[in-house]
């Protein structure tokens, strides 16, 4: 029999909150946490806004060690998964150190810290870097930090597919799971907010440089201009069903299906991606999860804000679901795009939605674009089958799509 993998902790931190429960609220209230850039100073470039996490203290989730030796990214990435095991009920230290393992996904690496060790390069008097530079930017150092930390020594891993990794990570924590490993931390955080990562964010063309924070990001709207660049992500505990049972674990949800597909063509600036390989990847997800397309409750899209883009995505989305599609939500314009981290930020958002029997209505759009006319939740609603699909594209051309069925509702008083 096929294993199956189930997740059983949810660790958020997001522009959203610190934790589920603060992320939820957010999510339900529909308050716009994007504001002015304070990590550094943004005067003079055309994007001053973004997504932070409010009140973040790294030293409350790791030691002060940890924290010198790596970059924010990490940090936020420390502080989820220790929300996560803690949610799931599993210790801090593993008490079998090869049955948990650590996947998550990476994009843009440690930022931070890599900005202020080049600039003591070529601006300080030493033209030295320090000795954790050549680890604290690195793609793979929070999933090495986490599991050196944790002691979790299974088979770890990164995906780096940018936005689409977040989900990348989820179906590469399941194939461990059916390859014999128990438990499995996934999902993914990030930060690119530095002067240099900002730089870099505004070559692809596709940031929003509206100074106002409620119509800067609007994805699928006739105002779209773009998307804000934001931190912070979300990490699961992913375990494997009968493990989970035999704990007395409390169950989110299953992970039941996933595809991925890449467009084998470079992002150019014209470009919105290949409609036909995103909707690939949703019916791979869809078939590989033995659901049809009538039982989806609702879709949680990419929404990257860009006019075409969103075209395309809407494109996709009726070339799988026909005329009729389910019902769309997207919260992203209340937090800004987290790359990965986004993208996992979906994943908490559709097992909250099911734990708390409310699919929210969705951010945007106020007024449908041409060409995105798709059935957008106008306000919260009860779901019917339990079933979401979780979508995602990274630039140059990743696509990803993820179903899971969400648990029963939470009973009063139960979280």
């Amino acid at each position: 029999m096929t294993a199956r993998a189930v997740v059983t902790g949810i660790g958020v931190v997001a522009p959203s909150g610190i934790g589920a429960a603060a992320h939820w609220r957010t999510v339900l209230t529909g308050a716009r946490r994007t504001g002015p850039i304070t990590l550094f100073d943004p005067a003079g470039y055309p994007t001053r806004l973004a997504g932070e996490v409010p009140g973040f203290d790294a030293t409350a989730y790791a030691e002060s060690r940890q924290l010198v030796q790596t970059d924010r990214w990490t940090h936020l990435a420390f502080a989820a998964t220790r929300l996560a095991l803690a949610d799931a009920g599993l210790p801090q230290s593993s008490p079998d150190p090869y049955g948990y393992a650590v996947t998550l996904a990476s994009s843009s690496g440690g930022n931070l810290f890599g900005q202020r060790e080049l600039q003591r390069l070529w601006g300080g008097p030493s033209r030295t870097v320090g000795a954790y530079q050549s680890i604290a930017w690195f793609y793979a150092a929070s999933v090495g930090q986490l599991s050196i930390h944790h002691q979790f020594k299974g088979p770890c891993g990164v995906l780096v597919s940018e936005a689409a990794g977040g989900l990348d990570s989820l179906a590469h924590a399941v194939r461990s799971i059916r390859r014999g490993t128990p438990v499995v931390i996934a999902g993914g955080t990030e930060c690119p907010l530095s002067p240099y990562a900002l730089t870099c964010q505004l070559a692809n063309g596709l940031l929003s440089d509206v100074a106002d924070p409620e119509r800067a990001y609007r994805p699928f709207d006739a105002a779209a201009s773009g998307y804000l660049p934001a931190e912070g992500g979300a990490v699961f505990v992913v375990e494997e069903l009968g493990h989970a049972l035999a704990r007395g674990a409390r169950i989110h949800g299953e992970l039941t299906g996933w595809g991925a597909t890449h467009d084998a063509a470079h992002t150019g600036p014209t470009s919105a991606g290949d409609p036909a390989q995103y909707a690939r990847a949703m019916r791979l997800a869809l078939d590989r999860a033995g659901v049809g397309p009538d039982e989806v409750d609702v879709v949680l899209p990419d929404a990257l804000g860009v006019p075409r883009y969103d075209r395309a995505e809407a494109t996709a989305l009726r070339a799988v679901f026909g005329d009729r599609p389910p019902p769309v939500s997207t919260a992203k314009p209340l937090t800004g795009r987290a790359h990965q981290g986004g993208a996992a930020l979906d994943v908490a958002t559709a097992l909250l939605a099911f734990r708390h029997d409310t699919l929210p209505a969705s951010a945007a759009p106020d007024e449908v674009a041409q060409g995105c006319e798709l059935d957008f939740l106008r306000e919260h609603r009860t779901p019917r089958g339990r079933v979401a699909l979780v979508c995602a594209r990274g630039f140059d051309g990743y696509n990803s799509a993820l179903v899971l069925r969400g648990a029963a509702p939470a009973r009063e008083g139960d979280g």
